[in-house]
């Protein structure tokens, strides 16, 4: 009869009542084993801690390796007058801010003879090292465990590595088992067998974990070669098959670096590309759309700190708009007015360049500002020990390339682009067609400067924001505009492209301010043989 009812109350009870009740029911029975047990810390003697810490460690609790760091790190203390125990850490004023260890919650800050550290010695820190590297050893997370695997990898200890061994056999991610397999392997180096060390060369063979090349290196410092030839060769070609591996990879992150820079230029540069291209202007105020976008970017954050993660998905369309808005104006307002006259348009620019710097630090001052990263573009993605790529610079390449074909896309398939393309080519016979060249070049105009202002967004998540931002690509920007053909898209793209691989293959081996100075000279020698660029323009005004 018992055994109806309960499957009637089971039956009738939802499954989330359930699972929250076991959770209360669990961390209810953690409280009452784990608070006693740590308590004893503020009252147990020197003698007395390293047991007081093994049952700590046996405890199935997630405070447990907070409160095990803590008291390695020197931060757990208890209050004089009621033996709490809190984590205490001084801050600026000279007082200590407390935390309450069981609850999380913050104390007041107190001065230092209002509360006493728990007391450690070496043995005591000894065992928690220890218990901590046994907790991260065997901790759910893999993230935790393979830090914690990379830890004793780089400091390795008897226990840790004894540990390792047991855990390899049961270990399911194969990346977290591979790299405690690289653990045990190095620690075969240092046996006495040649046989056994023999082995442990011929499997690491491959191996670029940094760790790896070190063991390697320190062992053929050690080894006679005359009483073990075979392993001696044998070590040498291990290490120099790392070398040539890492030399390649450190080769494919120069290209990397060098994509992601000439990413920056072709959003820099695009805009410029068009403008010059239909109008036949050149923008010196160019640079200043880039720092307005950069400046819209550090707005917006301050203006919403808690959308930071969603900050550059707002800021993109807001940056385009405002430097767009911006360069209407200035095309309707000055440059208009100046048609057929390059020299004057070049000095009016640069006057609206210097008004806008000056503008910026009235309104913001000369300091530069630190816009923040969203989370999701912190990071990197790991390929190998010796290669990963940003994020933050992978998401900038992809961005770019999607600005690319949206701008692309636009010249080649909307009426906008016919008539941008018409005006560029022959802007007498396109206003004869009842094109409107005025409004085509406001609208190309805005257009280039708005891409300016998105290129902005993309250089805050590179460099502080400061009103001479945009001078430091101004120049770099003309340069890949010459180089790949005034007007051509593609010939943007490739020579953006080309210029941000070639300076960073150069760097390595001459130097950054080298290397400037030496694609600077290649692009004066091209330009002298193809003035016109990779891609010039074609029709007959061309």
């Amino acid at each position: 009869m018992l055994r109806f009812i309960l499957l009637i109350f089971v039956c009738l009870v939802p499954t989330t009542s359930w699972s929250n009740n076991i959770s209360e029911i669990q961390a209810s029975t953690s409280d009452i084993i784990f608070t006693p047990a740590v308590n004893k810390l503020s009252q147990a003697k020197l003698k007395d801690m390293p047991e007081v810490v093994e049952n700590i460690s046996n405890i199935q609790d997630p405070r447990t390796r907070d409160v095990l760091s803590d008291l390695l790190k020197g931060q757990l203390f208890y209050l004089k007058s009621n033996k709490q125990l809190v984590r205490a850490i001084k801050n600026q004023d000279g007082l200590y801010d407390l935390i309450d260890i069981f609850s999380a919650q913050p104390l007041e800050a107190l001065p230092k003879s209002h509360i006493k550290k728990v007391r450690t010695n070496n043995r005591v820190r000894q065992l928690i090292r220890s218990k901590i590297a046994y907790l991260d050893l065997t901790s759910r997370d893999n993230e935790v465990r393979y830090q914690a695997v990379k830890q004793v990898l780089d400091k390795p200890s008897e226990n840790s590595l004894m540990l390792i061994k047991t855990l390899a056999i049961v270990e399911k991610n194969q990346e977290i088992k591979a790299l405690m397999e690289t653990t045990l392997l190095i620690e075969q180096l240092s046996v006495p067998d040649p046989d056994e060390k023999l082995s442990a060369v011929l499997k690491l063979t491959n191996n670029l974990e940094p760790a790896v090349k070190v063991a390697l290196q320190a062992e053929l410092d050690v080894l006679d070669a005359d009483r073990d030839p075979v392993l001696k060769s044998a070590i040498e070609a291990a290490l120099n098959n790392i070398s040539q591996q890492q030399s390649f990879y450190s080769i494919l992150e120069n290209l990397f670096f060098g994509l992601s820079l000439g990413s920056v230029l072709l959003l820099a540069a695009i805009g410029l590309a068009i403008t010059f291209g239909v109008m036949g202007v050149i923008n010196m105020a160019h640079g200043e759309m880039i720092m307005l976008g950069a400046y819209t970017t550090y707005v917006i954050q301050t203006l919403f700190p808690e959308l930071l993660n969603y900050s550059l998905l707002i800021a993109v369309p807001a940056a385009f708009l405002v430097s767009g808005l911006v360069g209407v104006m200035i095309e309707r307002g000055i440059i208009r007015h100046l048609k057929g006259r390059p020299l004057e348009t070049l000095l009016a620019t640069f006057g609206v360049s210097l008004v806008l710097q000056q503008l910026v630090r009235s309104v913001f001052s000369p300091l530069n500002r630190t816009v923040a990263s969203p989370e999701w573009m912190s990071g990197s993605l790991q390929i190998n020990p010796v290669l990963s790529l940003t994020y933050s610079r992978l998401y900038i390449i992809i961005f770019s390339f999607i600005v690319f074909i949206a701008l692309l896309l636009i010249l080649k398939k909307t009426s906008l682009g016919l008539h941008v393309r018409a005006v560029s080519q022959n802007r007498n016979m396109a206003r004869a067609l009842s094109i409107k060249s005025n409004w085509v070049d406001a609208i190309t105009f805005g257009l280039g400067s708005g891409i300016a202002g998105v290129a902005g967004v993309v250089l805050s998540q590179l460099t502080n924001v400061g009103p001479n931002l945009g001078q430091a690509y101004i120049i770099d920007s003309f340069l890949v505009v010459v180089f790949g053909g005034v007007g051509n898209l593609w010939g943007t793209l490739v020579a953006a492209l080309s210029l941000g691989v070639l300076n960073k293959v150069l760097e390595p081996l001459t130097g950054t301010v080298l290397a400037s100075i030496i694609v600077l000279i290649g692009l004066v020698l091209f330009i002298q043989k193809r003035p016109k660029g990779l891609f010039p323009q074609k029709g007959r005004s061309a």
